[in-house]
């Protein structure tokens, strides 16, 4: 097969070669046998760091790269210029800060996937996309990125006639009142009138509607259904057994665990055995698997 680079479209008909870079063992394992069962697509590498998925994209020249954040020795954002010349690079990760969601689009990624806000056929749907050039943010990276734009300052003047009215009259708003954050806020108040409700603010919610493939989940990734659904209903987890879960599945053993959550390792060993019991698992690796929903038998309900 031709090397395909990051401007050039796959054919159609083309099976989609991916390379999955993650320290992560169990999401490795998990993301390749989701992809590579997936008609027109297949994993042709992995890799454990940044310095590996450089070696890797040279030696297999994949359509698209999955490309986690942190790992060690050579990080994601580190390798990522030079892996977005020779493929879409999609980031897919579980670090959703706003400067890491800026520099990895400014260094060339395509997209930005956060763990725990994609079902399987999302991710699949992404991927195919960013090869043909149409970027994929999930909710957390779209608001992180808001946030960033937000805080920088201003760029050149707008074209003349545009942002001169700056006062709250502008809009038929109350300076009294602050601003609604939702349609349906300004919709039960008497402060917005009909002509002005047709148009909500801008939100988070509003920008991942740009990406209409991805949705809004919780905890994890499955096929067809929101993780919520797949992760704390199907195991019912409180919210710091669902936050340790998470830890867990990322890699962190429990001393880290303990000083990210600012628990001691005891209480993250009573944390785990509850978590163990109630995803039915022996081992960090098979409740990772599980939540992760790389687990055999949601392989086969991923279908």
């Amino acid at each position: 097969m031709t090397r395909t680079t990051p401007n050039r479209t796959p054919p159609t008909t083309a099976v989609l070669r991916v390379l999955v870079a993650d320290d992560n063992p169990v999401v490795r394992a998990g993301l390749t046998a989701l992809l590579s069962g997936r008609e027109g697509m297949r994993v042709v590498a992995e890799a454990a760091d940044g310095e590996e998925a450089c070696r890797a994209a040279r030696d297999h020249h994949p359509d698209v790269i999955l490309l986690d954040v942190r790992m060690p020795g050579t990080d994601g954002i580190s390798a990522l210029p030079y892996l977005a010349r020779i493929a879409p690079v999609v980031m897919l990760t579980y670090s959703g800060e706003s400067e890491i969601v800026e520099e990895a689009l400014r260094r060339g990624a395509g997209g930005y996937l956060v763990h725990g806000e994609f079902t399987a056929d999302q991710l699949v749907s992404a991927v195919r996309d960013v090869s043909h050039g149409r970027p994929h943010f999930t909710p957390t990276a779209a608001e992180a990125l808001l946030a960033q734009l937000r805080r920088t300052p201003p760029g050149p003047p707008l074209p003349e006639g545009l942002g001169g009215r700056t006062d709250a009259t502008a809009y038929e708003l109350s300076t009294a009142k602050p601003p609604h954050t939702s349609l349906q806020q300004a919709e039960q108040s008497s402060t917005l009138n009909a002509s002005t409700a047709a148009s909500p603010p801008i939100s988070p919610q509003n920008l991942s509607q740009l990406q209409p493939d991805v949705g809004q989940s919780s905890s994890g990734w499955t096929g067809g259904r929101p993780v919520a659904a797949f992760g704390r209903s199907r195991f019912p987890l409180s919210d710091r057994e669902a936050e340790i879960m998470n830890h867990i599945a990322s890699g962190m053993n429990n001393q880290q665990i303990a000083a990210t959550c600012f628990i001691s390792e005891k209480t993250v060993k009573n944390h785990i055995n509850r978590i163990f019991a109630k995803l039915h698992s022996t081992s960090r690796s098979e409740a990772a698997a599980k939540w992760l929903g790389t687990a055999p038998d949601s392989t086969r309900e991923l279908g």
